[in-house]
């Protein structure tokens, strides 16, 4: 069977078998992916019985991770352990110890631990806790280079006498020597070089306050919040808080600078208050000019809208950025009560979704702005 019928074959099942035999390899696959897919509702409802074969029923999620890392290539594997853990909920993956420990580190296995770290004993939450580390390891070092490269900011250019070739200033130069153009030969003769400084621009104090919606649904904010407010930490100028919420409000600030352990406090689930959270992020602003409250959440508010919409709009009133962000993720267009989001931009708010990356540049272009 050549390889464009192989892939129909193995995305269709046992209903596209006449389309040939699979060799070992493939019928392997199959069985793989019928352990997982064929656990699909909609298949029954259609009349389709999706069929591995061959030993399919017979696969532990042990016999079955170990399928898949040798039979599939790494993207693909990464793929099917996220429906497996996200769709399917098939929650062993991250609460039996030996599957867990063969997990491939990803953001849809952090999201799914914390999703389910509730049912981990000790020695598997030791487990998911490595898990996690080597995952915000890795998107800190990505994102701490965005941060640095939004942060540095613009450089003051101050005359100086001390010539360093790295610091001519070529448009000072040539304005100040036009006087000496010489039109027969076509250009400008230099008589009086002139250079500059380059320091780095001073921040005034800003303080950048976070406040995440931690419901079941924002797994992936609440991750990249506790990263993105880690790679803030510690900035010149600049002090941040992190507030997580549902319909109580904890500061985790105290634990920004260990994002691994801040994200294994965090309780998913449960309803949202979010004019409370901020109210609270209010109080927490000390210069109202020099302040920016990012508001992370889907916007579908378990309280009485009326407090959040005062408080965003005592929040603007005194000259504080507002940026509501109904996602902090890399995954695209989010799901948000639309109606609510529009009644704060009419306020002045700032609305929409962002990657953590361009979070940052939105701050420094806001902070360096003043």
């Amino acid at each position: 069977m050549d390889e464009a019928l192989e892939r129909w074959r193995l995305m269709l099942g046992q209903p596209a078998a006449s389309l040939g035999e699979l060799d070992e390899t493939a019928t392997g696959r199959d069985a793989a992916l019928d352990w997982l897919y064929g656990r699909d509702e909609s298949l029954a409802r259609r009349g389709v019985r999706r069929t591995g074969g061959q030993g399919a029923g017979a696969l532990t999620t042990f016999d079955w991770l170990d399928d898949i890392t040798r039979l599939f290539p790494t993207e693909t594997v990464e793929r099917l352990e996220r429906d497996a853990v996200e769709r399917y909920r098939i929650d062993d993956l991250l609460t039996d110890p030996a599957v867990l420990g063969r997990v491939e580190p990803s953001t849809a296995m952090l999201k799914a631990v914390l999703r389910t770290k509730h049912l981990m004993n000790p020695q598997v939450l030791e487990t998911a806790r490595r898990l996690v580390r080597k995952v915000i390891v890795e998107l800190m070092s990505s994102l701490a280079t965005r941060v640095r490269t939004a942060f540095s900011g613009a450089r003051t250019r101050t005359p100086t006498r001390v010539r360093n070739s790295r610091n001519f200033d070529l448009r000072r130069t040539l304005r100040a020597n036009l006087r000496h153009y010489d039109p027969d030969n076509r250009r400008v003769v230099i008589s009086e070089p002139l250079f500059v400084t380059r320091d780095q621009r001073r921040l005034r104090p800003w303080q950048v306050i976070l406040l995440v919606d931690q419901s079941g649904s924002m797994a992936g904010s609440v991750m990249h919040s506790a990263v993105t407010a880690a790679c803030l930490w510690g900035l010149p100028g600049i002090r941040t808080h992190l507030v997580a919420f549902d319909t109580e409000v904890v500061d985790l600030t105290s634990d920004v600078t260990d994002p691994v352990e801040l994200l294994m406090k965090v309780h998913l689930g449960g309803g949202t208050d979010i004019g409370r959270a901020v109210q609270y992020g209010s109080q927490l602003v000390e210069a109202p000019r020099r302040a920016v409250v990012v508001l992370i959440t889907d916007l579908y508010e378990g309280g009485a809208p009326g407090l959040l919409l005062q408080q965003v709009s005592q929040l603007l009133d005194q000259g504080t950025v507002v940026l509501v962000l109904a996602a902090l993720d890399d995954e695209g267009a989010p799901d948000f009560d639309h109606r609510l989001g529009s009644r704060l931009a009419d306020l002045g708010a700032q609305v929409g979704a962002m990657t953590p990356g361009r979070l940052a540049e939105f701050l420094a272009a806001t902070i360096g702005g003043f």
